[in-house]
Parts: C-alpha cells; sequence; structure tokens
C-alpha cells in the first residue's frame, strides 16, 4: 500500500518536473527599440539561433513594453538604443524595477563603441554592427549566470539583515 502511493507520487512529481522544462525550454524574450527595420533585423537572428527555441515579443517604448508585461513574462529583455538617451535610462530603470522583470537581464543594443553610456542596471552591451546570431546565443546563455548571483545575494543579504535585526533587538 506504501509502495503504491510512493510511486504515485513520484510519477506525480516527474510528470511536475516535465511540464516545467517544457515550458522552459522557450525562452521569452522582449526586444524594445523604435525603428521597425532594426528590430526586424534582431528577431531575425534570433529566430536564426538553432540551439534554443525563443518567443519574441516587440515594444516600441516605455509604455508599450510595460504594456506587454501583462501578458508577457520575458526572461531576457534587449534594448535598442536608438530610443534616446533619457527614454533609454528610463526603461531600463523602470524595467529593472518592475516586480517582473526585475530579476531579468537586460542589454542594450548599441549603434557604436564611441558613445559612453555608464548604467549598472543594464547587464551586458552589443554592438548592432557586430550582431551575429551566434554572439547574441552566447550574450542570452551567459546572461543568467551573474543574475542568478545577483538574486542569491540579495536573497542571502535580505535573510541575514534580517537576523542581524532580531539579534540587535533582543
Amino acid at each position: 500500500m506504501v509502495t503504491i502511493q510512493l510511486n504515485e507520487i513520484l510519477i506525480v512529481t516527474f510528470k511536475v518536473r516535465v511540464m516545467i522544462t517544457e515550458a522552459e525550454k522557450k525562452w521569452q524574450v522582449l526586444v524594445v527599440g523604435n525603428n521597425p527595420i532594426e528590430l526586424s533585423d534582431v528577431v531575425n537572428q534570433i529566430d536564426q539561433i538553432r540551439h534554443q527555441p525563443f518567443i519574441t515579443k516587440i515594444a516600441f517604448d516605455l509604455r508599450s513594453s510595460l504594456d506587454c508585461l501583462a501578458t508577457f513574462s520575458p526572461s531576457y529583455i534587449l534594448i535598442d538604443d536608438n530610443i534616446g538617451d533619457h527614454e533609454l535610462r528610463e526603461t531600463i530603470h523602470q524595467l529593472s524595477r518592475n516586480r517582473k522583470t526585475k530579476d531579468v537581464p537586460i542589454t542594450v543594443l548599441k549603434n557604436s563603441n564611441y558613445q559612453h553610456f555608464v548604467n549598472n542596471e543594464a547587464l551586458n552591451y552589443l554592438l548592432k554592427s557586430n550582431l551575429t546570431a551566434e554572439r547574441l546565443y552566447k550574450c542570452l546563455t551567459q546572461a543568467f549566470t551573474p543574475r542568478a548571483a545577483q538574486q542569491f545575494l540579495r536573497k542571502a543579504y535580505r535573510k541575514r539583515k534580517g537576523q542581524l535585526m532580531r539579534l540587535l533587538a533582543d
């Protein structure tokens, strides 16, 4: 009797894990920019990646990207720097503070390497002139490791801070 229940539990657990891995197989990428021609080139580069299937959505400004988040949960965000300096900073700031996207890696697609754009909320910078499907795939896969480390450190900091405050309160 106990063995049958354990087997049923194991089967249910296995099915849940399979469903989670099936959902995780497709990465969801939000591409933000104001030039539809350049954005379609980026989406074509994403579609050429054969290692991983992707679901992409395009937003043209901050408002449309926030509207996209109502129905779309991206695992990665690409932002074109053609949207303007102020709009770019505001978009990165809002997306990195949003509840759904605060842990999502953000990459800025730059036109040139001459402009200095310093923003600690963006994880990577890619030059559009050298953008290939393989480079984009490497950037996407390598972005999850630092973001996971940031999440772990944030969680550990909150936990230790709470423990320290309780210790000081006693």
